[in-house]
């Protein structure tokens, strides 16, 4: 089976207790050869993704019994499953929570039925190419060789600090996906890490040395939260 074919026979839980959006999420998700379970909570969630062992999960984080951002740290705790994240504008905080807590990716409500799912295809796409323990990482207009260090943007040779090299390398793990200032900092500078400038700075030198033009293609910031890594400079990853 091709990873075209695996995505489309993809298992999909989605964990919603709003009628409405778990209505139109089946309409939509159902449409694309996906198949589908609910749950209405995170209890509910939890007992569905054990059982079942779908290939992604979308999540609202405003639920009963279990918020989202409960959920989301006891599935991980157990599970690599994708997890998309559905929020309103307002519940900011509680979309950063989601994400530190395992979130993979979010979505603002109301959003687009293109929107989501693109976004359910990139999450797809990344778990079917495991590319996390490969020496280099071919991604789009990126080659990264992790053990030399070396990485090629468009076929010409960048040099990196170290800094920038794993800074980048964490980004690629996870193409597509929203990573938070704070997972940034941990992964890069340490655990204890709590110094937001020395992730704004390197950031800004990074794309100094990938990014062909002034408006950023690559790296993305995603306001508040952290920055999303798009290796083909466009959505389609």
């Amino acid at each position: 089976m091709t990873q075209h074919d695996a995505a489309n026979h993809a298992r999909i839980l989605i964990v919603d207790d709003e009628p409405q959006i778990t209505r139109v999420l089946r309409t939509a998700l159902s449409t694309q050869g996906y198949s589908l379970r609910v749950a209405t909570n995170g209890v509910e969630g939890l007992e569905a993704a054990h059982e079942w062992k779908p290939d992604l999960v979308i999540t609202d984080v405003s639920m009963p019994e279990m918020n989202g951002v409960e959920f989301c740290r006891e599935l991980r705790a157990v599970s690599q499953v994708p997890i998309i994240v559905l929020s309103v504008r307002s519940q900011e905080r509680m979309k950063i929570e989601a994400l530190d807590a395992g979130a993979d990716d979010y979505i603002t409500k109301p959003f687009s039925i293109q929107e989501l799912e693109a976004r359910v295809r990139a999450q797809l796409r990344r778990k079917n190419a495991a590319t996390d323990n490969r020496p280099v990482l071919t991604l789009g207009d990126f080659v990264i060789d992790i053990p030399q260090h070396r990485v090629t943007v468009r076929g010409q040779e960048v040099h990196l600090t170290p800094k920038q090299f794993d800074l980048l390398h964490e980004l690629a793990k996870h193409p597509g996906q929203v990573l938070t200032h704070r997972a940034l900092l941990h992964a890069v500078w340490g655990a204890n890490a709590d110094q937001p400038e020395y992730l704004r700075v390197n950031i800004g030198q990074l794309r100094k040395k990938i990014e062909a033009t002034e408006e950023p293609r690559y790296i993305l910031t995603e306001p508040w939260i952290g920055y999303r890594f798009r290796p083909t400079g466009s959505d389609e990853i």
